[in-house]
């Protein structure tokens, strides 16, 4: 349509500059449809380009690599394999390998444990002295991500957004301490991984036998010694 009309177009202008008489407002009919037939094509072109785009983004998405990184935990009773969700909780999974990569848990207990309720480490060395820590994150734990028997999250102060260092391990449903809503009450604890392998382990940490030392409670009378914890997944170049 669009050659029709430029060819049109042409004829009135050619016969124009032949004498013939032609009016005003039939040029600018013939001027308005041209440019009413190219915003329809190129409207057209914009919707196949951002319908283009969307398929893009959205099989991205669908590609993503949602692999855990795994962790083995190295501990006085026994090894710990951890399955981390960086697609899930990607600034608690970057936090938690940062500490992993420095060192930082390596020589470091359990220092609370509740049976029924979960096991806390990676604050305090085996002389109950609590370690110096990089800056507290935002907490994640709105990632959908519940705190079910074997999964590992972040632990906090009142503040939700507070958490450092430490960690538990749930050795119960504690459906409590999962993300409500986005306030001091009901922010929750940040899931970030679950125990793959090891559970064995975590049962046997969680029946010590525990005392009260100083203002702690709930630390293990025999320390339960985080030897190391370093990556099985390979670390990703940036």
């Amino acid at each position: 349509m669009v050659a029709q009309i430029e060819a049109y177009t042409k004829d009135l202008d050619e016969r124009a500059q032949a004498g013939f008489h032609v009016t005003a407002e039939l040029a600018i009919m013939c001027s308005h449809l041209l440019n009413q037939e190219r915003f329809l094509i190129m409207k057209k072109l914009a919707a196949l380009f951002f319908a283009t785009f969307a398929v893009l983004v959205l099989s991205s998405h669908s590609s993503a690599d949602t692999t855990p990184i795994q962790v083995n935990m190295q501990t006085s009773m026994g090894e710990i394999i951890i399955d981390l969700y960086p697609d899930k909780a990607p600034a608690t999974v970057a936090n938690f390998l940062r500490y992993v990569d420095e060192g930082f848990y390596d020589g470091t207990i359990f220092h609370r444990v509740i049976d029924g309720f979960m096991i806390q480490g990676g604050g305090f060395d085996t002389q109950m002295q609590r370690k110096s820590t990089h800056e507290a994150i935002q907490n994640e734990a709105d990632n959908g991500l519940n705190n079910t028997i074997g999964t590992i999250a972040m632990a906090r102060t009142q503040d939700p957004h507070s958490a450092t260092a430490q960690f538990f391990i749930n050795v119960n449903d504690n459906s409590n301490l999962d993300f409500r809503e986005r306030n001091t009450r009901g922010w929750g604890y940040a899931v970030f991984g679950r125990v793959s392998q090891g559970m064995d382990v975590v049962t046997a940490i969680k029946q010590v036998k525990t005392t009260r030392q100083g203002m702690h409670q709930d630390v293990p009378v025999e320390p339960v010694t985080i030897h190391q914890v370093s990556r099985l997944t390979a670390k990703k170049e940036d």
